[in-house]
């Protein structure tokens, strides 16, 4: 069954509406570049609100892998995700200093942008249009066959959510596309959640 990782919470109000909603996965973004930045004590006070039920997924843009460490180790994060320059060498690092799991970011431009990371250590790979963040689908067509269980993010919506299930990533990653005017929208979140769990409900006989 595909995941759900709803990305980019930034009030009280988004731990609500997961809760009540349960989604696989949330994502706390400490990227200071992005309008969905919190800080690592927001992020403290969220995780405590948050559903059991719920793996809560750190999202790093070339942070320092001490600090990306600290926040595994608090257990303010359970997973890292990182979608800066980041080496497979600082992802041996972090997971050794945690045994927490690693999400590595791939921007696909092209076929070939994931070949590299198939052999890395990262547990997970999350395929995305640029930096992430920007509410674009990249072109699906470069989806190739991947060795690792990889999200899919970028521009996901209620619109081509069925095309975006189709293409067997291990989870889908929304943000924008569960926001309205910037914030995310409970209602949103539950449509796509719904729409999820009933396309994969199996048939009774």
């Amino acid at each position: 069954m595909t995941k759900i990782k709803i990305c980019g919470l930034t009030d009280i109000e988004d731990i609500l509406a997961v809760n009540q909603y349960q989604p696989d996965y949330i994502g706390f973004v400490f990227a200071k570049q992005s309008r969905r930045f919190i800080p690592a004590g927001q992020a403290d006070r969220f995780r405590q609100r948050l559903s059991e039920k719920i793996i809560a997924v750190g999202v790093f843009v070339n942070e320092a892998k001490e600090q990306i460490a600290e926040l595994l180790n608090q257990d303010i994060i359970q997973i890292a995700q990182l979608h800066g320059n980041e080496t497979d060498q600082e992802i041996v690092w972090i997971k050794q200093q945690t045994g927490k799991p690693v999400i590595k970011a791939v921007s696909m431009n092209t076929k070939s942008a994931a070949d590299c990371w198939q052999e890395s250590n990262a547990d997970y790979l999350l395929f995305d249009h640029g930096a992430g963040g920007t509410g674009t689908a990249f072109d699906w067509n470069l989806l190739t066959e991947s060795d690792k269980p990889y999200f899919l993010a970028g521009g996901i919506h209620s619109g081509n959510l069925a095309s975006a299930l189709s293409k067997g990533a291990y989870a889908i990653d929304l943000s924008s596309g569960v926001e309205t005017n910037g914030k995310k929208d409970p209602d949103k979140i539950a449509e796509i959640i719904n729409m999820v769990r009933r396309s994969q409900k199996q048939p009774d006989f």
